[in-house]
């Protein structure tokens, strides 16, 4: 997968995703990562990217041309149009089923950060293909948002984590949140690991994550077992988790 990003603070984005997971996998060739300046598609002296919207208000918005410009631009080096994001608080709420959505679906993917007030209506209604948000909340710029959202395709990508169940076992993969984990020393502060993941019994301790997958996902996001895919004993679990709260499942 190549992933565009076109910003006026390509600095922020390199700055995280050339570190860590994401910045191994971007040196091994897993994933492609390119950052554009954006005003390096402005057409004044001044390198200016925004302006005054019309009808007046505050702020500044961002100009449409430039943006064009370099998407075009984008898509001329892959010799195809990549699929369009723009990072707005008006987009739907990103989620690991959008995640795996867009991984699935697409090689190329560019995305937009915004600044300002936003961009003129006109670019989004002609070049955007979505937008996405990160939240029910506004921040200075698109840029954390993109990056969130670089972060979590390319974890899903083949070879950029050791392997699959790396994101398959964990929160929101699977409907469900992720069961609790424990390391070294065996007791800490008068607090055991629980006995059976030290048993060295496997299929009890995917059982007991299982379980402990389901507790966790009843109390804290009841919401999201409406599409967790559960085995019969998995339901009958969850059913006496409801009858224990006095509630139903």
């Amino acid at each position: 997968m190549r992933i565009d990003i076109i910003t006026l603070f390509p600095e922020m984005c390199e700055a995280v995703l050339s570190e860590s997971i994401i910045g191994r996998a971007r040196k091994s060739g897993a994933v492609e990562i390119v950052c554009h300046q954006l005003r390096d598609f402005a057409f004044d002296k001044h390198r200016r990217v925004d302006d005054a919207p019309y009808g007046g208000g505050m702020g500044m918005l961002m100009m449409a041309e430039p943006i064009a410009l370099c998407f075009e631009n984008i898509c001329e080096t892959l010799g195809k149009r990549p699929h369009f994001v723009y990072m707005s608080p008006k987009g739907r709420t990103l989620t690991q089923e959008i995640v795996k959505e867009v991984s699935a679906n697409y090689e190329n993917i560019c995305i937009l950060c915004g600044h300002y007030e936003g961009v003129d209506q006109r670019l989004l209604d002609m070049y955007i293909d979505e937008e996405i948000s990160i939240g029910d909340y506004v921040l200075t710029g698109g840029e954390l948002p993109a990056v969130v959202f670089a972060d979590a395709l390319c974890r899903m990508l083949p070879g950029v984590l050791s392997s699959d169940e790396c994101f398959e076992l964990e929160s929101h993969y699977s409907s469900l949140l992720e069961y609790p984990q424990y390391t070294r020393p065996e007791v800490w502060r008068e607090e055991r690991v629980p006995d059976v993941l030290l048993s060295g019994h496997h299929a009890n301790i995917e059982k007991w994550r299982r379980e402990q997958a389901i507790k966790e996902t009843y109390k804290r996001r009841p919401d999201m077992l409406k599409t967790a895919v559960l085995e019969k004993k998995e339901q009958e679990f969850l059913k006496t988790l409801a009858e224990d709260s006095g509630e139903e499942a």
